[in-house]
């Protein structure tokens, strides 16, 4: 059954549902507020200023780990989005077996957060998790929990709200109120143990498998990105409202 606080027709949260002020693609704000929550300093979010200039992209270490693509929601890609979850069933999957771990987003403008969360536990950089931490009570909390379960563990976890509201308004703009309509979402994507290649997004039905990737491939990588990121530029066509972080090895 879906969530009482999501938007059955839309995928997204409800009005009525809980709110936090939209986080800014920033990549020293999002390092911040996930080492604060308990992510090692050995990662960090770095600025991906081309996603097809292979001399822009040798910048960030590599291998990257996880990367967020934030970009406008227009008539395109919910058109495209509604059509693809059409044909897909509602998310079920909970316990350590999951290939995944996957939120659905029932808070108001946090999709940067989700994108965040998604990025740090799964994958590889899960491992970077430190113990007893924040984010590492939560990831162990979450991982048995059905859907709903897990969208509550969020709404109710007050580390989790005051971190990311530490952040928020530390952002390079005036932070807009946390009951604005925004028109930009993030979206995570990140590679797997076994090579697949994820895209995760609280506003979908479930976790989305975008193909396989060879060992040596990235989430930077020609591949991943045409498989990823590069989907939503080519149905965006000139839209400029598009940037890109990626989670890395730190430069400290």
């Amino acid at each position: 059954m879906a969530s009482a606080t999501v938007d059955t027709h839309s995928g997204d949260p409800s009005h009525t549902a809980p709110a936090f002020i939209p986080l800014e693609a920033n990549p020293e704000l999002m390092t911040s507020l996930l080492r604060s929550l308990g992510l090692s300093s050995a990662l960090q979010i770095h600025d991906v200023y081309s996603l097809t200039d292979p001399d822009l992209l040798s910048f960030i270490p590599r291998p990257a780990l996880a990367v967020l693509l934030v970009f406008p929601v227009s008539a395109t890609y919910e058109s495209h989005r509604l059509a693809e979850d059409s044909l897909l069933p509602l998310y079920g999957g909970q316990g350590p077996d999951e290939p995944v771990l996957w939120f659905r987003q029932t808070i108001r403008n946090a999709c940067g957060l989700m994108g965040l969360l998604h990025a740090a536990a799964n994958g590889p950089a899960r491992g970077f998790v430190e113990e007893g931490s924040d984010l590492d009570k939560l990831i162990k909390k979450a991982v048995d929990l059905n859907v709903e379960e897990r969208s509550k563990l969020l709404e109710r976890d007050p580390a989790l709200a005051k971190a990311h509201q530490a952040a928020a308004v530390q952002g390079d703009t005036t932070a807009p109120d946390a009951r604005d309509d925004v028109d930009l979402h993030y979206v995570c994507f990140v590679k797997t143990d076994d090579g697949t290649l994820w895209e995760l997004d609280g506003r979908r039905k479930g976790p989305l498998n975008r193909g396989r990737l060879e060992k040596d491939e990235d989430i930077l990588s020609p591949n991943a990105l045409a498989m990823g990121p590069l989907k939503f530029l080519e149905r965006e066509g000139g839209d400029l409202r598009f940037s890109c972080v990626a989670l890395a090895s730190s430069l400290d």
